[in-house]
């Protein structure tokens, strides 16, 4: 004869959940374990730190935005440099070239970057385009329009132009505007320069390239774009403007930097693609994970390639 055995959990009557009757309130949550070790928090970018950055071998990266929310993302993903550039007037309002994009234009989409950067508690450092027609016509011109710029949120401007700009950027430096010069294509006077070509090609033009760049880092210029100048040149002058980081945009990857047009580089661009741009968004999963591979590439070297994206 078999002894039948029975548990005591299924002898004795079940007793209901305190926590499943109607009224009852709702259990505590579960805890949650938080490291106590803290995020460092990101030191904010400082002139003189990118002017050291050539130096250490890093390689700044710069990017375009135009308002708070893509200012915000780009700056998560360790961007160095946002610029507020007059492209907008192409990618943003529809225009053929940025020639007419206004100061006032430039002064909202500054504010709109600088405040989605104070809002996130951002670190990058802005820079804010002069349009064409607001610092030409004198240096208390270009005076009053770096100021409008600078309240607005600025930290630096940038103006296009070479060897006529040099008495304007010692106006501004000595008064405390720090300025990015623009050399190679300006696209301002693409008008003047027959389209959109390769500048300082042949001796006598690198040659007059070399001079202008060298009297704008005599004048005071922290920081200058090199666009669509030749690989070699760029490299070169690269080498010589030891007070003056350069940053390249079609110019090769011996500049000390790189930028691109924040829409280009997402592929959200209409028309022809220019050679110098990558596609960023084809194997990102997103707009913040496309931003994290620019800045990647363009800290390693991977990005330009100089047969791909330069002359």
């Amino acid at each position: 004869m078999c002894e039948t055995r029975t548990s005591i959990s299924s002898s004795s009557p079940s007793r209901p959940d305190p926590a499943t009757q109607p009224g009852a309130p709702a259990p505590p949550p579960k805890e949650t374990i938080v490291s106590s070790t803290p995020t460092p928090a990101r030191k904010p970018v400082t002139l003189p730190r990118l002017l050291e950055m050539p130096a250490r071998g890093e390689k700044i990266a710069m990017l375009t935005a135009y308002d708070a929310s893509f200012a915000a993302l780009a700056d998560a993903a360790g961007v160095e440099v946002i610029l507020v550039g007059d492209s907008l007037g192409m990618v943003c309002q529809g225009l053929s070239t940025t020639t007419p994009v206004s100061l006032e234009a430039m002064r909202y989409h500054t504010e709109c970057v600088a405040r989605g950067l104070s809002r996130a508690q951002g670190t990058a450092w802005l820079v804010g385009d002069l349009p064409f027609g607001s610092y030409q016509a004198s240096r208390e011109q270009a005076l009053h329009s770096a100021t409008v710029l600078m309240q607005a949120g600025a930290q630096m401007v940038k103006l296009e132009g070479g060897g006529w700009t040099t008495e304007t950027v010692r106006f501004l430096v000595e008064r405390g505007i720090p300025v990015c010069a623009h050399l190679g294509l300006t696209p301002q006077t693409v008008h003047a320069l027959g389209g959109y070509r390769v500048q300082g090609r042949g001796e006598a033009a690198a040659a007059q390239l070399a001079a202008e760049a060298r009297a704008l880092q005599d004048a005071g210029a922290s920081l200058m774009v090199l666009e669509m100048v030749p690989a070699a040149l760029a490299a070169t002058l690269t080498a010589q403007l030891t007070r003056c980081p350069t940053i390249g945009i079609g110019s090769g990857r011996g500049t000390a930097g790189q930028v691109l047009v924040m829409h280009d580089m997402l592929g959200a661009h209409l028309g022809r693609v220019p050679k110098f741009v990558r596609n960023f968004m084809a194997d990102a999963g997103g707009v913040r994970e496309a931003f994290q591979a620019y800045v990647n590439a363009v800290k390693s070297g991977a990005f330009p390639v100089d047969e791909a994206h330069a002359w």
